[in-house]
């Protein structure tokens, strides 16, 4: 039976959509221009393109903007299953059973971590991401913890740092004390010269490493060898351009070494695997997993392998940038986004870190909500029943276009340096990543990136987590965790005698001051700095002896711009003349004299730091 379309002559159905005038984009601009025009933009701003005013310019450069269409068109991404991989490298993407829902260990008593493997092993963990080392679980311990792990079912990779040959070795005895046989063993060595260079300041020895890798893929065609772990330059800060150049510089790197050591080239590129990092700008995520299989592609196919070798095996990682010590709870949240935007970008294997990671060795609870995470977003909400879920849509395909232009720039500067080990060895990559991290510490100080629980909307009466420590690890090439400084300044105000506190004096009536008190004890609690506010204070003289009466050294004066121009002046004086420290203004009031003013777009960081290097005692530059 054929059923006419909503509208269509004969049907009797109404057109909804009469009597509206049609939308075009020009109409949409003059509306979005009247909007901002009464929030007080500029008019030269809002001549041809006013929407300019509302786009978002990334770390890589380019602008989303806030509307996105079909104009002009992203590239084909074409089908699942087919070059150019940016849908994904399997024809029915996850549907039969989801992606491969990865766990990460980092324990170094085998007894602990066999059980928390067979636990996870137990409620849906589908393979095992042991760090082997540096602190870490033992190579000759490695066997003990894989004890009863059917190892040809659920795969194991390694994270060997510079101990990669003990590592393998103890990988590989254990596969045959469990009698799997070579040609089914399926777990990865996880070797990585670049990273452990990296880390440890080196020059990178890529050819010993993968001579050694190859000796041992003899007869063991489902081992996998080597990992491009882009996560090194995210979790130091860079950009995603920066991270997705690097994943393919890294892979071309092992690729070329690899088919150098004997390797078939399309038997070479099928031992790599690729890991980089998802966080929670959701769309981002999507797009940049997407735009890496494409990137990969590219270098294969002027490789000369043929398309059915060419997909790329990735692994996602939930940031531990993002991650918070502070209100560690929230982390469930970011890392919920995370998962599903590696989910829904077509990630091959995802691994959520425990919400406690930041804080230290992760405890069972916190293990088990991240693997949860995982199981709801296939089980529940179905996250893997379609394949590439966000395709076509029109901000996902323009981004991951511009993502993708932005790396291949990025690859295109590194092996123009000499290549992946090159820009390691003589710090290119370090500096570059250094000048993102740089730009992206002051948003997250301007609070222009805002951190809830941390930099918004913090706990002062919170009680941090305890947890056993990780071990000390020296590195080069950092770690920097967003919320670092708020943190350290939240460290020392609560290892204070008596916690910081500063005077909120809000000055004439309620309606007049709210909104500013509210924003400046938000502000002062990122770090750790209390206030006391005594309520409603009318005129100077109100403000000077309640701030007496107090007994506090710093003054935050708040009110409407109206309220200021009558009072503010004579209420600073009057502070000073009280005794008051510091005077400070929750606004940016023009011509008026005082130490610092509380806005928006003030470096908090630092402010926060002269206060409380005023407020605590005896640990004036002291870090946490």
């Amino acid at each position: 039976m054929d059923v006419p379309e909503s509208g269509a002559a004969g049907s009797g159905a109404p057109d909804l959509a009469e009597g509206f005038p049609v939308p075009t984009p020009d109409r949409w601009r003059r509306l979005v221009a009247a909007v901002l025009r009464k929030s007080g933009v500029a008019e030269e701003r809002l001549a041809d393109h006013p929407e300019a005013v509302l786009a978002t310019r990334t770390y890589d450069g380019f602008d989303i903007a806030p509307l996105a269409t079909s104009e002009p068109p992203a590239a084909d991404p074409g089908y699942p299953g087919m070059a150019p991989f940016t849908r994904g490298h399997r024809p029915g993407g996850a549907v039969a059973g989801g992606w491969d829902i990865r766990a990460r260990y980092s324990d170094a008593d085998p007894g602990t971590l066999r059980r928390r493997v067979h636990t996870d092993l137990m409620n849906g963990v589908s393979s095992l991401w042991i760090a082997v080392g540096d602190g870490r679980l033992s190579a000759d311990r490695l066997g003990t913890a894989l004890t009863d792990v059917h190892l040809d079912l659920a795969p194991v990779v390694l994270e060997p740092g510079a101990a990669f040959a003990e590592a393998a070795d103890a990988l590989l005895s254990a596969h045959a004390d469990a009698e799997v046989p070579d040609g089914r063993i399926i777990s990865h060595l996880g070797i990585d010269p670049l990273t452990a260079a990296a880390r440890a300041g080196a020059r990178p020895d890529v050819m010993d490493a993968v001579r050694f890798a190859v000796d041992r893929a003899r007869d063991r065609p489902g081992l996998g060898l080597t990992v491009a772990d882009a996560t090194l330059v995210h979790n130091a800060g860079g950009s995603d351009g920066q991270e997705l150049g690097y994943a393919i510089a890294a892979g071309a790197a092992l690729l070329r070494a690899l088919v150098a050591a004997g390797l078939d080239i399309a038997d070479a590129a099928g031992r790599i695997e690729f890991r980089l990092a998802v966080s929670t700008d959701q769309f981002a995520g999507i797009a940049k997993l997407r735009a890496v299989r494409a990137m990969w592609n590219r270098v294969l196919e002027v490789s000369g392998v043929p398309a059915d070798r060419r997909p790329m095996k990735v692994h996602a990682v939930t940031s531990e940038a993002m991650l918070t010590r502070r209100d560690p709870h929230v982390n469930m949240l970011r890392t919920t986004v995370a998962c599903f935007a590696a989910g829904v970008g077509g990630a091959d294997s995802v691994t959520v870190l425990p919400y406690d990671a930041a804080v230290g060795l992760s405890d069972d609870f916190a293990r088990r909500i991240a693997r949860n995470t995982q199981a709801l977003l296939i089980e529940e909400s179905h996250l893997a029943r379609v394949i590439d879920p966000a395709g076509g849509s029109f901000h996902v395909e323009a981004l991951t276009r511009d993502l993708y232009l932005a790396g291949w720039a990025f690859l295109q500067e590194i092996e123009a340096s000499g290549g992946a080990a090159e820009v390691i060895e003589d710090g290119w990559l370090r500096e570059r990543v250094d000048d993102v991290w740089e730009r992206r510490r002051r948003d997250l100080a301007h609070r222009r990136a805002p951190l809830t629980g941390v930099s918004e909307f913090p706990n002062l009466a919170e009680r941090p987590l305890a947890r056993e420590p990780l071990p000390e690890r020296d590195s080069w090439f950092p770690v920097r965790r967003y919320a670092g400084e708020f943190e350290e300044l939240r460290d020392r105000s609560d290892a204070a005698p008596d916690r910081p506190t500063a005077f909120l004096a809000t000055l004439g009536p309620v309606a007049a001051h709210t909104a500013r008190a509210t924003f400046a004890a938000n502000l002062l609690a990122a770090g750790g700095v209390d206030t006391h506010r005594p309520g409603p204070l009318e005129d100077a003289e109100a403000v000077a002896r309640a701030f007496t009466a107090s007994g506090l050294r710093v003054a935050v004066l708040c009110s409407s711009e109206k309220v200021y121009a009558e009072h503010v002046e004579a209420a600073v004086e009057a502070l000073r003349n009280a005794g008051a420290e510091r005077v400070l203004l929750a606004g940016a009031p023009r011509a008026l004299d005082a130490d610092a003013f509380l806005h928006q777009g003030c470096d908090a960081v630092a402010l926060l730091t002269e206060l409380v290097d005023l407020l605590v005692p005896n640990t004036q530059g002291a870090s946490a």
